[in-house]
């Protein structure tokens, strides 16, 4: 597969196009908006990551001039912004996902791997495991068509959780996506256990038969329980 990363950051964008490359992907850059822009219209891309602040010109620029032009590349869209307001602009101009920085390399990777899977038709927006199902977009988790009241840490560390399905998901990397670097692993350990238990309980999961604790390590969600 072929994937474009626009990113004007040289040590960001060298990174992910390294971890990209190290998962067998065929990798383009370009560092800003003109470039990629040219890059959409000359090539046949599977995936366009995206960022927003971009020089010369910016990414919801070439965001609405790609859908505009008839481009059904699915996008995924970086960015330093994280009003709601600016996650709904680039959705709404056709954006497929939308990672807010920062973020950890699993995390991208697994939001590549998602919307890599909706492009191709292999799966839907919503997320599925058991008679739960979690919209990513509407920010809802629903079990057996009720609405379940999750709290914002709650519903990341689900939603981590079924990106990376049959994965396992250490605790370091948990925490990272939930807290970010405000996460202290010497003084909030004990948090990851105390979400973890409540978004069991709210799941009804007591028996963790939906997320399952991987003794050392971390957790996993597995499609056959």
């Amino acid at each position: 597969m072929r994937l474009l990363v626009v990113e004007d950051e040289p040590d960001l964008l060298r990174s992910l196009k390294n971890i990209l490359e190290r998962e067998k992907y065929h990798v383009d850059t370009a560092m800003d908006g003109e470039e990629a822009s040219d890059k959409i219209f000359l090539h046949q891309y599977d995936l366009v990551v995206l960022d927003l602040m971009l020089p010369k010109r910016n990414g919801l620029s070439v965001l609405q001039e790609m859908r505009k032009e008839g481009g059904k590349t699915p996008v995924l869209i970086l960015s330093a912004k994280v009003e709601i307001e600016d996650r709904c602009k680039g959705l709404d101009l056709g954006a497929d996902d939308y990672l807010p920085k920062p973020f950890s390399l699993a995390e991208f990777l697994a939001r590549v791997r998602a919307v890599l899977r909706r492009g191709s038709g292999c799966s839907t927006t919503i997320l599925n495991i058991q008679n739960i199902s979690l919209d990513p977009v509407a920010h809802e988790v629903k079990k057996a068509g009720e609405l379940l009241h999750l709290t914002s840490r709650e519903f990341s560390m689900l939603e981590f959780l079924l990106y990376n399905k049959n994965r396992v998901v250490s605790r370091f990397n948990l925490a990272e996506h939930v807290w970010g670097d405000n996460f202290d692993p010497f003084s909030m350990s004990n948090f990851i256990d105390v979400h973890m238990k409540n978004l069991r309980k709210k799941l009804g999961d007591s028996s963790c038969e939906i997320i399952s604790t991987v003794r050392g390590i971390g957790y996993i969600i597995k499609e056959n329980k």
